[in-house]
């Protein structure tokens, strides 16, 4: 049964949550909601292991924007024949056609409609995003209100750091993203991702140049 939470209720969760393991946090809300939606972009596999390890019936939503990395593309693959992992894909509509990886309307079109049609009626979702990802997700809560999709969403790794997550893929000896051993630190979509320019941030190499930091999904 889906509990319902007012503004100040989903506040005192996150506050009790923010010192929870990211199992707990999960777990947590699959009590909660009747209907949830995990994503992921698989850059690292880390959600969709804890996800699959708690509920192995469970999919894991990944964003098939049509131009992300053949690399991204055959980790996604891997993962699903080995843990008989449940992967649901998007596709673009047929209007993204008109706008390519890396021009002005991409990520609009690719990400963030089929996004919103997955979670349409939908009561919460999960995401990997993290705090140390970028200044704009330093803020990221563990659990509140989405009022983009509107719904509940849920971040159970927003207080891991890149030592978290590498722990925790050798200790569950889980594949690492092969773009990570050649420098990238923050993979997107081929046309859009380089490495990380000097001095800046791990997600400095995505949309390089164009003062574009976010492509959507986690704005509110």
């Amino acid at each position: 049964m889906t509990i319902r939470f007012e503004p100040d209720e989903l506040a005192a969760v996150d506050a009790r949550l923010e010192g929870a393991s990211a199992i707990d946090v999960l777990r947590w809300t699959f009590d909660a909601f009747d209907d949830v939606v995990v994503a992921c972009s698989f850059e690292d596999v880390v959600l969709a292991h804890l996800v699959h390890s708690l509920r192995p019936e469970a999919p894991v939503l990944f964003l098939d924007t049509g131009g992300h990395f053949p690399e991204t593309l055959e980790l996604v693959e891997r993962v699903e024949r080995e843990w008989g992992l449940r992967v649901e894909r998007t596709t673009p509509p047929p209007a993204a056609a008109a706008w390519p990886c890396g021009t002005a309307e991409c990520c609009e079109w690719r990400k963030v409609v089929p996004l919103t049609s997955a979670l349409a009626g939908r009561e919460a979702w999960v995401s990997a995003i993290k705090r140390v990802d970028a200044p704009t997700r330093a803020s990221t809560p563990i659990v509140g209100w989405d009022a983009k999709f509107e719904l509940v969403k849920v971040n159970p790794l927003a207080t891991w750091n890149d030592d978290d997550i590498a722990a925790y893929l050798a200790m569950h000896d889980l594949p690492r993203h092969p773009l990570w051993e050649q420098g990238y630190t923050s993979i997107g979509c081929a046309a859009t991702t380089l490495r990380p320019v000097e001095g800046g941030d791990r997600r400095s190499g995505r949309w390089a140049g164009t003062g574009k930091v976010e492509c959507g999904i986690h704005q509110q």
